[in-house]
């Protein structure tokens, strides 16, 4: 096993575990690194089961991918400068070099400047794979499979069958004769085999779902996550071979909100699927066994590359257009004991869309935010032509719902982003919004035909459960070719029962009609409920024999609004209005529409900023058009966090006061969250920024600047264990969600004057000062890169630069403070001479401060895309790792952010997406 993790100025030294032959192969590995700076595998450990395959994408002084195999207790390693491809006809150049150990399996991560190998690592794929000459596979032979790799390795001839996520199906390396490290990767002709498909445009890591691009960009890897270790993404259990699926509540109308997520509505068989070392079962919604009927589906399913999990998805047959298609699926479902599966493979072919991940490996995945079940499906997942992950649209409800619809599908379900899943509740957190009407009904009996009907039977009359009794519904006379009308009736005849099932209805005395055990589930379309609680207009769509009976109930939607689903959020059309209002006219007041909203804005030609070094004046009117413009950006950064106001009536030199607490009448739309203030003895308001029209409201109030807190009201997903009471006392507060943050912030504020300033004045901002500010970030960047913590750049809008680490809510500030005390530390004495933590103003100059006390509950840190009261009006921005000696803070004004957000887009969005554990940092210090 690894032991140990970087640690500021601990010492880290190779511990192998394996043969003495083992020990020797890995002398070149060790040789070549300096393990104090390189955040590589310094141990490793004996494989198991399967052996394994993997390729890292690997961004050194030139881009490659590291293919590895592992044999004899090693990874035999090939850089392949042009990376693999999945045409026959392309001949890749692979050079064997050093073995690695069996933990670099699991490696991505930045290797630093000045080490072998810098630069960025991602696990580009990786799975497990047997040797295949002759067609013999050695699957489950391990010690079979690696006596014949190890023969082929000194014969220098490799045949072998990946089973990866994006690499399948057989392979050959070749030793050439103009080099003995130089071989040849190529792919055989297979099913795998693809003229066509560029595998190397899918660009994410199979272990954590970042790029490398992402990686540049200060985003790291979560060192828990790994293939070989799921323990750390669920909680531990047995393999579960039943489970009862999640099921959603239907509304009347789509909607838009940023904490939902929008999945199409597929029309078919909703399935379960369990898999355990090639072992597969496709279970109904009512715990039926139906792998047998789709026996394409289970085939390709055995193949996936883990050894255990259990996939929650939609079983549909696509017509010729690759529609989904309920009718063609009825073959499979039909009546017959015999089915003529190639017959249907071919008229009806299926596909199996995955839409959720319960379980993989060990791991119950239950209580896992949705957004990260599927963030992990997406990298544990090998799709093929049967089996596809489901897409889906995050917040724009409403659009989706247009574009589905326009396709000819069923509708759209719409999923909370932080709900967990819960087996076998019809939940709130899942909610579907259906195109046409449908519903599943009880067969409980029929009508006699006649005429082209006499031999079969007339209408099915149906019905659904309400407190264990069966209501009648109406009945449904069409919808029915000749062959299911014969298969049905023949179905039914077998079932009469001298009792009506239904609860007694006077429609139903007045019908010669024949009584059947309700056990048959029918699908119906129909225009609209009647008032004596009939269908109107129904069509029989096909059975269902996937559903229990007695789980039907009559479906009534909810309204999407009384939900609470959707706040006063302004549209894309009612922004640009927004925009054009403020635009076309000078008048110095006017009452601004935003979404449901109305804000009255004042004294609107107000110089806020004076004009200066040729520049015209920035106007109230001005700052409050920049922040309807970058407020739908703004707005997910600012949502569940205690604002501090900074108000400048008279402009930025005309005075300013802070404002925390809120004791006078505020619009309706403005948000706030009651929270105990030792300073006033009691509990006061904050305001909460929760839409965009309190965005431009505080812009009236001139709060210039935008001070949010580093924690959050909101629990979910990762607070849910920490109270949300913020009220009546200290320890209240102290024992909150509040007062544990979501990032540690590294203030990097320069003492490099210019020579220009007055006695007593803080350091002006200067080139030098900021070309050192820019060095010592990226040092920072790299001790954090190091410790497996993402980093996230952004200029202060001064003179400095701000780094903020997004970590789980685990901890309070004073860890969280500590901790950035103790890096801070790490680098102070890395670099003497040009970083301080000290107090004393006097002892700071020449050098930059590193300011850890800004890791306290309520201090004033200006959020991104934050105006700044400043000459030329500058803006807290967003920046690339990689932009760092290239910009300077002036290069971000009101005037030029909006058309760089256009541009670059948001760099920080999904930032929580990337929070860390400290837990193990911790624990190593």
């Amino acid at each position: 096993m690894r032991r140990g993790v970087v640690s500021c100025g601990g010492v880290r030294r190779p511990v192998w575990a394996g043969s003495r032959n083992t020990l020797a192969m890995l002398d070149e590995y060790e040789r070549k690194r300096d393990f104090d700076k390189t955040p590589e595998p310094l141990s490793g450990q004996a494989g198991k089961g399967d052996l394994r395959f993997l390729v890292q994408k690997h961004a050194a002084s030139r881009l490659h991918y590291d293919f590895r195999l592992e044999i004899d207790g090693v990874l035999k390693s090939w850089p392949v400068p042009k990376g693999p491809s999945l045409d026959p006809g392309q001949k890749r150049l692979a050079v064997m070099v050093e073995d690695h150990p069996l933990d670099y399996a699991t490696f991505e991560g930045v290797i630093g400047h000045g080490n072998y190998g810098a630069g960025q690592v991602i696990l580009w794929d990786a799975g497990t794979y047997s040797p295949d000459e002759g067609g013999h596979l050695s699957f489950g032979a391990r010690q079979e499979a690696e006596d014949r790799m190890r023969r082929g390795v000194e014969a220098g001839k490799l045949s072998f069958t990946l089973r990866g996520r994006k690499l399948r199906g057989s392979w050959t390396l070749v030793k050439t004769s103009r080099s003995p490290k130089d071989w040849l990767l190529i792919k055989h002709r297979d099913r795998y085999a693809d003229t066509e498909r560029d595998v190397l445009k899918e660009d994410r890591s199979v272990q954590s779902g970042l790029t490398i691009e992402d990686l540049k960009a200060g985003r790291m890897p979560d060192p828990n996550l790994s293939p070989g270790d799921p323990a750390a993404l669920g909680e531990q259990r047995d393999f579960p071979w039943k489970l009862d699926p999640m099921m959603a509540r239907l509304v009347d109308e789509p909607f838009s909100h940023p904490d939902w997520l929008f999945e199409p509505k597929l029309d078919g068989f909703r399935i379960v699927a369990f898999l355990r070392r090639g072992e597969v079962r496709l279970r109904s919604r009512s715990g039926l066994d139906i792998t047998a009927k789709f026996p394409e589906v289970a085939e390709e399913l055995a193949a996936q590359p883990e050894e255990e999990m259990v996939l929650d998805g939609e079983m549909v047959a696509l017509d010729e257009s690759g529609l989904p298609d309920f009718e063609l699926l009825q073959g499979r479902a039909g009546f017959p004991k015999h089915l003529d599966l190639s017959h249907l493979k071919v008229e009806a072919p299926v596909r199996y869309y995955v839409f959720d991940l319960l379980h993989v490996n060990g791991s119950s995945l239950h209580r896992m935010p949705l957004s990260g079940r599927k963030e992990l499906l997406d990298r544990v997942l090998a799709a093929g032509d049967l089996v596809q992950s489901v897409e889906y649209r995050v917040g724009d409800g409403q659009g989706f719902f247009r574009a589905v619809s326009r396709l000819g599908l069923e509708g759209i379900v719409a999923k909370r982003r932080d709900s967990p899943y819960e087996p076998g509740r019809r939940s709130g957190s899942w909610l579907k919004v259906k195109r046409v009407q449908a519903q599943e009904l009880v067969v409980g009996g029929y009508t006699e035909g006649a005429g082209a009907r006499c031999d079969t039977f007339g209408a099915l009359l149906l019905g659904y459960y309400d407190d264990g009794e069966l209501r009648y519904a109406g009945r449904v006379g069409s919808g029915f070719d000749s062959s299911t009308l014969a298969e049905l009736s023949s179905y039914l005849r077998k079932r009469h029962v001298e009792e009506s099932p239904f609860v007694p209805d006077p429609e139903l005395d007045s019908l010669d009609a024949r009584w059947v055990k309700p056990e048959l589930v029918a699908q119906v379309r129909f225009s609209q409920w009647t008032e004596e609680g009939r269908l109107r207009a129904p069509v029989f769509e096909g059975v269902r024999p996937e559903v229990d009976p007695r789980s039907v109930r009559r479906e009534s939607a909810d309204s999407a609004s009384s939900l609470s689903l959707v706040g006063p959020r302004a549209q894309e059309t009612e922004l640009q209005e927004v925009l054009e209002h403020l635009s076309d006219t000078r008048d110095e007041a006017l009452t601004l529409r935003v979404g449901d909203c109305r804000v009255n804005l004042t004294n609107l030609n107000k110089e806020l900023w004076p004009a200066a070094d040729g520049r015209p004046a920035v106007t109230k009117r001005d700052m409050i058009r920049y922040y309807a413009r970058v407020g739908p950006t703004l707005l997910p950064h600012l949502r569940g966090r205690p604002l501090t106001l900074t108000r400048y009536p008279n402009g930025i030199h005309g005075g300013s006061f802070y404002q925390k607490h809120w004791s006078q009448t505020l619009p309706e739309f403005v948000d706030t969250v009651k929270l105990y203030s030792s300073h006033n003895e009691g509990d006061s308001e904050y305001i909460v920024v929760n839409n965009l029209a309190t965005i431009i409201w505080l812009a009236q109030l001139a709060n210039i600047e935008f001070h949010p807190w580093l924690s959050r009201t909101v629990r979910e997903p990762d607070a849910g264990h920490l109270s949300a009471d913020f009220t009546g006392s200290d320890e209240s507060i102290d024992g909150s969600v509040l007062n544990s943050p979501d990032f540690i912030v590294f203030d990097l504020d320069p003492y490099v004057y210019s020579g220009r300033e007055k006695p007593g004045e803080e350091p002006e901002l200067n080139r030098r000062a900021f070309a050192k500010t820019t060095e010592v970030a990226l040092e920072l960047r790299d001790t954090l890169a190091q410790l497996s913590l993402s980093s996230f750049l952004k200029t202060s809008g001064k003179t400095g630069l701000h780094v903020y680490v997004p970590v789980l809510r685990q901890y309070s500030y004073r860890v969280t403070r500590k901790t950035c005390e103790t890096i801070g530390r790490f680098l102070m004495q890395n670099r003497p001479r040009d970083v301080t933590m000290d107090w004393s103003v006097r002892k700071r100059a020449g050098k930059i401060f590193l300011d850890h006390n800004q890791n306290v509950r309520g201090k004033n840190m200006a959020s991104i895309f934050s105006l700044r009261p400043l000459p030329h009006a500058p803006v807290s921005t967003p920046l690339r790792w990689e932009e760092l000696g290239s910009v300077y803070p002036t290069d971000f004004t009101i005037e030029t952010v909006p058309d760089r957000l256009d541009a670059v887009g948001d760099l920080w969005a999904d930032i929580l997406s990337s929070k860390h554990d400290l837990t193990r940092l911790l624990d190593a210090g």
